[in-house]
């Protein structure tokens, strides 16, 4: 399965979620590092789900880049 993983900078650490598995976090001093820890999360969170017989989620949401001009 494919999830989008949305990845915030901060000022020292960067954050990372998963819209389509709430709860689903990470957080890091590098990019590449919670992008690491974000995979390990949702692989935990989804056999979480399966341990507790609930479904998982089908991943669902997308993205896109919107250029805008700058006022």
């Amino acid at each position: 399965m494919r999830y989008l993983v949305v990845v915030e900078q901060g000022p020292k650490s960067f954050g990372a979620y998963v819209p389509d598995l709430p709860g689903c976090v990470a957080a890091a001093e590098t990019r590449e590092e919670v992008l690491e820890l974000i995979r390990e999360a949702i692989e935990f969170h989804i056999d979480g789900l399966r341990e507790d017989g609930m479904p998982v989620p089908a991943p669902s949401s997308s993205s896109e880049i919107v250029d805008v001009e700058a006022a």
